[in-house]
């Protein structure tokens, strides 16, 4: 609780500085605008609890690692191992999926993010091609699916007429190069970029290459109506250290996991998004976006016990109208909505050779398996926002959805099989109510439910047939909360209250190196409170700081859970930190110069369901200073330089949650952080 302390005393010093600071020139803070497909328009207006990261502060850092930037949201936590290997939990939820993210939706602009298999992956995308993330906490947004843990809105960047080039350096062979281009003309728009990111990586086996190339744009550009256009291709390989042991964690966290070593294991793929949307006014009070969209994934991943082997091609299509009308006095805001979406799924394992390879990694051997398996998700939505006066508002929306999947057991032949299954179908309602004293002030209360698919290996048995007794994991969500404007919109606060219970839970049981299987058995509770404040004190015509501080104060744990003979109900959810707080200041001048300086706290992680395993609580300090300088007129140059874990914290940046031991050897909870580390960036920019 020291740190949550530390958070009041901060915002109680910004607010004496902001009292005796009241003769001087203020730069206010901006309204936070939203995604166009909210009802709402801005975050104030929003009875929701959303994170917003800023252009600025995805960038504050290596402008390569997602995971530093996403940490700053209060109840958002991002593990990451290695880049590639990553686990986002919003207020808990998804904390226990072994590998990835899932119960929680993504979006690039229009274009799906979240896979069939429930899967979400953003690591991918490069931060500089990145204007804004929006993250929506908990089951609050109707229009895009009402994921359990939330959604995560990602606005492509539009460049203008420019082109730029950056490149960083650091330590342990990180290079990243950037170059792109952007024409913006009365018609329509093109942006271009491409990115290369590779590092040698700090542990065995943990080298990393990156590469992609981004075309974004607007064609047939009208008063009325545009076409938006969208693609991006990513080729990736990162070798694979796995995790490890207390012992080798806290002793030589260099090393990889013997056998991901000797194997020399690594994921490769390719993936390609693309996307069209037709934006047009049907008239006055009717507008409509109608996309269409692609997302394809050939995944090549040789581990020591096999060799994996994914295909991926999911496409859909969305639709979605919104206008207005008055009913006497009120002003009534709507949108509604179709999305259909289709996902094409192939799966093989093939023997691992490596053993007999003389030491130079994977070989393929036989096939082992090959599934087929097929998902169509049909999602209806509809919100409504009623202004019923200056100061309250209503606000309803409705999801339904419908999935249904079928399976086809191809290889071995003996066990030859085709299924077809569907869920019951799903309705998601969410209601709020807004009351706002003035305009700089809003109180919200608000009640939603939401739901979570199964992923493929948790519709399956054992023997690979389909499970029909799994359900989908499904909640419901209560939050009050207020967004306040202080100081002549200097400090900006936001703080929350949630309870949620989560029926139906799902357990990843597994049994066998890697292979699970799902149950539902029983559920969670997810309360907590999140604080934020951002504030802009101007010191005089020169300086400027801007102190920032978040804080999740959290308790997760499992209200009924039997998982066989273990009766784990009462005990702390695993995987998720109870506690975190996120701190920083940057100075900022006129002239060009800058520094920053982040703190985050992330509490003890119980690692295992019996809550007889923790991993340690944990403090990473960072540090970067900077220096942006016109060179001549239209030109200009940013050059920086940053220190990363300045105090060299022995950390796990990620942990394996429930790890089974086998033979002799002990279960490989931990995924070790990144020691100190250095960079350097330098940029070119060229406005025409």
């Amino acid at each position: 609780m020291k740190k949550i302390y530390l958070l009041f005393i901060l915002l109680f010093a910004l607010k004496v500085s902001a009292q005796t600071d009241s003769i001087q020139k203020r730069r206010n803070l901006n309204e936070v605008l939203i995604s166009s497909f909210h009802i709402n328009d801005s975050l104030q207006n929003a009875p929701a609890s959303i994170g917003i990261l800023s252009k600025k502060e995805l960038q504050a850092n290596n402008s390569t690692d997602i995971s530093i930037a996403m940490n700053r949201i209060a109840g958002v936590y991002m593990q990451s191992a290695n880049i590639t290997t990553n686990r986002i939990s919003i207020r808990g939820i998804g904390a226990r999926t072994p590998y990835g993210t899932n119960k929680i939706r993504a979006f690039y602009g229009s274009i799906p993010l979240t896979s069939g298999n429930s899967e979400t992956t953003i690591e991918d995308i490069d931060l500089e091609n990145i204007n804004q993330i929006e993250i929506i906490k908990g089951p609050l947004s109707s229009i895009y699916g009402a994921g359990l843990g939330g959604a995560i809105l990602i606005s492509p960047k539009t460049a203008g007429n420019s082109s730029s080039i950056s490149t960083t350096h650091g330590s342990y062979g990180l290079m990243k190069n950037t170059i792109s281009y952007g024409l913006d003309t009365k018609n329509g728009s093109l942006n271009l970029s491409y990115h290369k990111l590779e590092t040698d990586g700090w542990r065995e086996n943990s080298a990393y290459n990156r590469e992609g190339i981004t075309l974004a744009g607007e064609l047939f550009r009208k008063k009325n109506s545009k076409l938006t256009y969208f693609s991006n291709y990513t080729y990736l390989k990162a070798y694979i250290p796995s995790s490890t042991n207390k012992e080798t964690f806290e002793n030589n966290p260099k090393a990889g996991a013997p056998t991901w070593v000797a194997s020399k294991g690594f994921k490769e793929y390719k993936s390609v998004l693309a996307g069209l949307a037709y934006d047009f006014k049907i008239s006055e009070n009717i507008s409509n976006s109608t996309s269409i969209f692609v997302n394809y994934k050939d995944n090549n991943e040789p581990r020591p016990f096999d060799i994996l082997r994914q295909y991926t091609f999911a496409s859909g299509a969305r639709t979605q109208f919104s206008g207005n009308f008055s009913i006497g006095k009120m002003k009534t805001l709507w949108n509604a909505g179709l999305e259909y979406f289709r996902d094409d799924f192939v799966g093989r394992t093939i023997e691992n050779l490596y053993e007999k390879n003389n030491g130079n990694g994977s070989l393929e051997g036989n096939k082992l398996t090959e599934t087929n398996q097929d998902r169509d998700f049909y999602n209806a939505f509809a919100q409504l926002r009623i202004l019923l006066s200056k100061k309250f508002e209503f606000q309803a929306g409705l999801n339904f959805n419908k999935t249904k999947f079928q399976l086809d057991n191809i290889f071995p032949s003996e066990n030859a099989s085709s299924e077809s299954y569907s869920y019951d179908a799903i309705w998601s309602p969410q209601v709020s109510f807004l009351f706002k004293p003035n305009n700089f002030q809003t109180i919200y209360i608000s009640a939603s439910r939401g739901f979570s698919l199964p992923s493929i290996e948790e519709t399956l048995t054992e023997n690979g047939t389909i499970n029909p007794n799994i359900k989908p994991e499904s909640g419901y969500n209560f939050e009050i909360g207020g967004k306040f404007y202080f100081f002549n919109r200097n400090l900006y606060t936001e703080i929350s209250a949630y309870r949620m219970q989560i029926s139906d839970l799902l357990v990843a049981q597994r049994v066998g190196d890697d292979q699970y299987v799902g149950i539902n058995a029983g559920k969670t509770l997810h309360q907590g409170i999140e604080l934020s404040a951002n504030y802009n004190l101007v010191l005089n015509k020169t300086f400027s700081l801007n102190p920032f501080a978040t804080a999740s104060i959290g308790k997760y744990e499992f209200k009924e859970f039997i998982d066989r003979e273990n009766n784990f109900s009462g005990n702390k959810l695993t995987g998720v930190p109870a506690n975190k707080v996120n701190a920083g200041i940057s100075l900022n001048t006129d002239f060009g110069f800058y520094f920053s300086a982040d703190y985050q706290f992330v509490d003890e992680i119980p690692l295992n369901d019996a809550n007889s395993v923790y991993s340690d609580a944990y403090r990473l300090l960072n540090l970067k200073t900077g220096y942006r300088f016109q060179i001549f007129e239209n030109f200009t140059s940013h050059i920086s330089a940053g220190i990363n874990n300045v105090t060299d914290e022995n950390y796990a940046s990620m942990v394996l949650v429930n790890a089974t031991a086998f033979g002799n050897a002990t279960p490989r909870f931990y995924y070790p952080g990144l020691p100190v580390n250095y960079y350097g960036n330098l940029s070119f920019n060229y406005l025409f």
